[in-house]
């Protein structure tokens, strides 16, 4: 089986977002794919779909980990999940504070029986297991807040989806919220409506967690997919449910054949791919 990784970025807007940073976009997301795809030669599919979103976290272009989104009462909360297509286990923590990787959190609760953990419950349980204190505020997103602006350069949830040479498919998908919501406030991303992987198919989304979660989105795609519908098909169903809400979403998807689709509602949402040639939104 011919390996296969994409990542998403979220969302950019041209009408908010400058040239330079479209290109710094497109240059994080060329380098994030690359080391994904050399990472996947040598690991499984879940393996590298954590270390993708890892990386997409470490990096401040993108509305997850390091420069998320304050919500309204200044705190920064951060929601990750994983699923693996294998054994269809999934694992998340939502709400999480003051974490540097939500996502090797999630990692982490694969081995236990309670597997999604929110609040202060996943923070307690980060802290046991040696995640230290990490504050993931920038500049940036503070001055943001500061003066109430409801829309940002770096708006969009951070996701990958991998098959790897045995054939197995993960997903894994992390936020840094949507900026300025009530807190206790929870997306998406952290739900198999966002994040989904089987043996058929990994769906990781991003854009409004409501209307995500309205539509099922993940666990729709891939079901259809599973029940023997082509994720063209598939993806273009999804596509028809978001529009009859008005809903706001993209996501990426690869089957267990190696077949790629990344598609949007309101364009455009930023992607990379690999599958052995190099392939990133423009």
């Amino acid at each position: 089986m011919k390996p296969v990784v994409m990542i998403h970025g979220g969302f950019f807007s041209e009408a908010t977002g400058s040239p330079e940073m479209k290109k710094a976009k497109q240059e994080a997301l060329s380098d994030i794919i690359a080391k994904a795809y050399d990472f996947l030669k040598t690991h499984n599919a879940l393996k590298t779909v954590t270390y993708a979103t890892a990386l997409l976290e470490d990096c401040d272009l993108f509305n997850a980990g390091l420069g998320s989104q304050i919500q309204s009462d200044g705190k920064i909360r951060l929601s990750a999940s994983l699923m693996d297509g294998t054994n269809q286990k999934f694992s998340g923590v939502i709400n999480v504070e003051e974490v540097k990787n939500p996502i090797y959190v999630a990692e982490k609760l694969m081995d236990f029986d309670d597997r999604v953990l929110s609040g202060s419950g996943a923070q307690d349980f980060a802290r046991k297991l040696g995640f230290g204190y990490y504050n993931p505020e920038t500049k940036q997103r503070r001055e943001e807040y500061l003066k109430k602006l409801n829309d940002s350069v770096r708006l969009g949830t951070v996701g990958c989806v991998a098959l790897d040479a045995n054939g197995t498919l993960a997903a894994a998908t992390s936020t840094g919220g949507k900026g300025f919501e009530l807190p206790g406030r929870v997306s998406d991303s952290a739900t198999v409506a966002g994040n989904y992987a089987c043996s058929e198919a990994a769906i990781s989304c991003t854009g409004v967690g409501e209307d995500i979660v309205s539509t099922v989105l993940a666990a729709r795609v891939a079901t259809r997919v599973a029940d023997g519908i082509s994720l063209s098909e598939a993806a273009g169903k999804a596509l028809e449910d978001l529009k009859r809400i008005d809903g706001f979403a993209g996501f990426i998807a690869i089957t267990a054949s190696g077949e790629m689709f990344h598609g949007d509602s309101h364009p455009y949402m930023v992607w990379a791919s690999h599958n052995g040639t190099l392939s990133v939104f423009d």
